[in-house]
């Protein structure tokens, strides 16, 4: 090892200088105030909830004050990197011990006796788990008779928080797995690597969404847990000459121009807004009875002329409003060898008898195309998808399969689901509404 002085252990390592704010600087590099400066503001923002448990605030805030340190030493954006996915199991072992307040009950499968463990700190659960009743013993989820097995490791307490519901959307559970798999890699490492800080910061951030969401406070505009999404009114007209157009419903009245009295259009709220959040690319496909969109969208008026259009928004005024996208549950029918595509099971719960024919599946997932390909893999069986569960292999939950008498409550249905169930809206033939089970 190389002993350096303490001017030379304050250089600037010239490898973080070349990470700026419009990306990897080759032919420059920021000088050793501005990289300072931009390295610190990168984690600045990244604060946890006020209620998350001390210890992991203060292994969370260690991070980010070591994270300075890179401008100096390029190493530590690796070491950071790393012990940011060891604090994963430090945050799941605080929220676990803050959620059960001072007593975890297990069940002991063979014969249903209880114990009762003290869960003022985690030494005492552990020492249960080792003895031959806690080897034959499952945990009680807090109060709710729900019991899941518990190994009292990083896998044990990542299936606790997911029965628990402390954790939402099911494309996140692939990215928990693959961050408990590269946390096992750092904690029992087989080579060496280098990370660069987009790589730490990303991580960081990762971190700070999943420690936020076990305490029950949602990331606005998250990578992973992100709070709920905001719907705007949305106008989606069309004509044969100029194809689909979408506008916020604010701007009917504004002025018609040459040719739009020939427009047919609908009234939706949805996802769109332009220059401040995507626009759901699903919106010029919307069927008023499958789920075509990315993000739940429903139907308010039409279709009808630009001119109508106004008139009813200005006498109905309809609100945006907030949604959350993740843990949708969809009802998708299998019949006659057709598999049609997801419905909401509010509106399957409204529909007409020769349309509930069929074997039906209610499978919980973040967008409709995971539901879909979901019960496609399950009827063809590649994959090895599982029909029951959390399934391992894509990003979907299988609920429930059955007729449509047995799955569906026909007093479920809302006047909203019978409003938009009133009409038969199609807006474009890109999404077959069934297509064969199998491939042609």
């Amino acid at each position: 090892m190389e002993i350096k002085s303490l001017d030379q252990l304050r250089e600037t390592d010239e490898r973080t200088q070349r990470f700026m704010p419009g990306g990897l600087g080759l032919d420059r590099i920021l000088t050793p105030e501005s990289a300072a400066q931009f390295q610190q503001e990168l984690v600045a923002g990244l604060d946890l909830a006020p209620d998350v448990a001390r210890g992991t605030r203060q292994s969370f805030d260690q991070l980010r004050t070591i994270y300075a340190y890179g401008v100096l030493c390029y190493d530590i954006f690796t070491i950071v990197d790393g012990h940011a996915l060891l604090v994963i199991e430090h945050a799941l072992r605080d929220r676990f011990l803050e959620f059960h307040a001072g007593t975890v009950t297990f069940l002991r499968t063979s014969d249903q006796r209880e114990f009762h463990v003290d869960a003022t700190s985690y030494e005492p659960i552990m020492d249960f788990l080792k003895t031959s009743a806690g080897k034959k013993s499952r945990l009680r989820v807090g109060a709710e008779p729900a019991t899941v097995r518990f190994n009292g490791m990083l896998d044990g307490l990542h299936r606790w928080a997911r029965v628990a519901g402390l954790l939402r959307g099911q494309r996140n559970r692939s990215h928990e797995r693959a961050s408990m798999q590269l946390r096992n890699f750092v904690a029992h490492p087989t080579s060496a690597h280098l990370l660069t800080p987009v790589d730490c910061v990303r991580t960081m951030r990762d971190l700070a969404e999943f420690i936020n969401e076990l305490w029950g406070h949602p990331t606005p505009d998250g990578r992973l847990y992100s709070a709920p999404i905001e719907r705007d009114i949305v106008v989606v007209a069309w004509d044969d000459q100029r194809g689909t157009q979408a506008f916020l419903a604010d701007h009917l009245g504004d002025g018609y121009q040459e040719g739009d009295d020939k427009l047919r259009c609908v009234i939706l709220r949805g996802r769109f807004h332009p220059g401040i959040r995507e626009m759901d690319p699903g919106l010029a496909h919307f069927d008023s009875r499958f789920e075509n969109t990315l993000f739940p969208t429903d139907y308010l008026w039409g279709p009808g002329t630009l001119a109508e259009a106004t008139d009813w928004y200005a006498k109905h005024q309809p609100q945006p409003d907030e949604v959350d996208h993740f843990d949708r549950v969809f009802a998708i029918r299998h019949d006659a060898r057709q598999l049609y595509r997801p419905m909401r099971a509010d509106l399957a719960a409204g529909l007409e008898p020769e349309d509930q024919a069929g074997t039906w599946r209610l499978v919980r997932a973040d967008h409709p195309d995971d539901a879909l390909d979901h019960v496609r893999n399950l009827i063809t069986g590649d994959l090895g998808c599982t029909s029951e569960g959390e399934c391992p292999v894509c990003h979907a939950s299988g609920l429930a399969t059955g007729p449509w008498r047995e799955l569906i409550d026909p007093g479920s249905v809302s006047p909203e689901a019978r409003h938009q169930l009133s009409v038969d809206l199609r807006l474009s033939d890109l999404y077959a509404r069934s297509k064969p089970d199998t491939p042609v």
